[in-house]
């Protein structure tokens, strides 16, 4: 237990050159982007290099905070620094998906109801104001909308069962039982990614089988803008529970000091109440 003298310091870290290079490579994400909307074929080079200089990136940096944190630098101010920081961060995940709901919800009961309205009906004579829209503006080919039972439940059952694996995860390591701990922790990241194989699955039948695009009007839009960026983040959640499982391994975290795993598990409970969420409003409702 760190003295009250210890608690009282702040670990201040040597000068990096890692936001350097994380500019770096935002640089060339943003040039490939730029070029490859245009068809040049050096916006994808610039895109890969971006990329894996971003990659590079993560891995020293995080490496170094890493090295830091066994070397016993980071006590309690610090620690307390990392959990305003990780409950700022979840917060703002909180207001970007309230963006796209509060989307969602704009489109399905003002928007919808105001272009079926008499006054609209110059404009759009055949559309109809039911929602998932198979009429209207910017509908140019007819789909199906996509069921919520069937991979949609599945994923759900997966994304809960990965809720609880991680939570028995974390009582194993309170309970200084290690293999719990590393088990647990497998099953998350299994389960995890196992989500994301089934979700591109889905895709792809939603391509092929009902004609499901961004294209598809405002159900398209929201449903795959609503899912994609959900799916982005489950994959980084997989990653940073692949990460510590991997510390795990050899032997870090222990009942007091493990804020990298509580971090990685609150992120991952945050993801499973918006998949939740996904699935009764985008898929059920």
């Amino acid at each position: 237990m760190a003295s009250v003298e210890e608690q009282d310091r702040y670990f201040v870290p040597e000068p990096s050159r890692w936001p350097m290079v994380g500019a770096v490579a935002l640089f060339c994400i943003g040039l490939g982007a730029a070029f490859a909307v245009n068809g040049m074929l050096m916006g994808k080079l610039s895109l890969a290099l971006g990329f894996l200089i971003l990659a590079f990136m993560l891995v020293g940096w995080f490496g170094d905070v890493i090295r830091e944190n066994r070397l016993g630098v980071y006590l309690g101010r610090e620690d307390m620094s990392f959990r305003w920081g990780m409950g700022w961060f979840i917060f703002s995940e909180v207001m970007f998906f309230g963006a796209f709901f509060g989307a969602l919800f704009w489109v399905r009961t003002v928007s919808v109801p105001l272009l079926g309205s008499l006054d609209y009906k110059m404009l759009y004579p055949d559309f109809e104001a039911a929602w998932p829209l198979s009429t209207g503006p910017g509908i140019t080919q007819a789909y199906q909308a996509m069921e919520p039972w069937g991979l949609p439940a599945l994923n759900t059952l997966i994304l809960l069962s990965s809720g609880a694996t991680v939570t028995w995860a974390h009582w194993g390591l309170l309970q200084g039982q290690r293999r719990q701990l590393k088990l647990g922790l497998f099953l998350t990241v299994l389960l995890g990614f196992t989500f994301l194989g089934l979700q591109l699955h889905e895709y792809g039948h939603a391509f092929s089988h009902l004609h499901l695009t961004l294209a598809s009007g405002a159900y398209g839009m929201t449903f795959f803008m609503l899912t994609g960026f959900h799916g982005l983040h489950v994959l980084l959640g997989s990653i940073i529970l692949l990460v510590v499982w991997l510390r795990s391994l050899k032997g870090d975290f222990d009942a007091s000091h493990h804020f990298a795993f509580e971090a990685a598990s609150w992120y991952w409970h945050f993801v499973d109440v918006v998949w939740l969420l996904l699935f009764i409003f985008v898929y059920w409702l």
